[in-house]
């Protein structure tokens, strides 16, 4: 799966850094925090017209996440009452991590838009691994179970998986697809999801 930041405009392409991110909370990375800080709907936009100013918000969510500030990306989405935002909450509480608390908040995203690619796209990396018991389900889900995926966090955290670089890879993928399909509905975009 290959995307291209610049696609989502020069504000978001800066802080857009190709990365794996980490699968538990990480250091916040304070090199950015100024440019994060100052970042609002208008000018991560640049002047874009906005369709769904949640969406934005969600994007703006999935940034802070995206460089390990799990505290402020907590306060944007724990106040947009979508199933975008939900999303991006649930993924915060399964870094922080808050097990039981991350499936309180994916129960609240059933048949999102992203599962299907999702489950294709794992599947496609858990070929490429090794997988132990904890990610087998990988290789046999017809859609994507978030829950099995928080167990195998958990697991990897508690160091019952040698999956880890497989489920960082595969929690980036997630990343991507729910930040391209927020930025999309932000600007009134169609989906480019199948």
């Amino acid at each position: 799966m290959t995307w291209e930041k610049a696609d989502y405009g020069p504000q978001f392409a800066a802080l857009i850094a190709d990365r794996l991110p980490v699968l538990g909370p990480g250091t916040p990375n304070e090199s950015v925090r100024s440019q994060l800080e100052v970042l609002t709907v208008e000018t991560a936009f640049a002047g874009r017209s906005i369709a769904d100013r949640n969406a934005a918000r969600c994007c703006l969510s999935g940034l802070w996440l995206w460089h390990d500030f799990l505290d402020e990306s907590h306060r944007i989405s724990q106040e947009i009452e979508s199933v975008d935002g939900s999303y991006w909450h649930g993924i915060m509480h399964r870094r922080e991590p808050d097990y039981g608390n991350a499936k309180y908040w994916f129960r609240r995203v059933p048949g999102h838009a992203i599962l299907e690619p999702l489950v294709g796209a794992a599947r496609q990396q858990a070929t490429k691994a090794q997988l132990d018991e904890p990610a087998k389900f990988l290789m046999t889900q017809k859609s994507w179970d978030a829950f099995r995926f928080v167990d195998l966090c958990e697991a990897v955290a508690r160091g019952r998986s040698k999956c880890e670089q497989l489920s960082r890879e595969i929690a980036r993928l997630e990343w991507h697809l729910l930040f391209d399909h927020c930025y999309r509905q932000a600007v009134g975009q169609a989906s480019c999801l199948p």
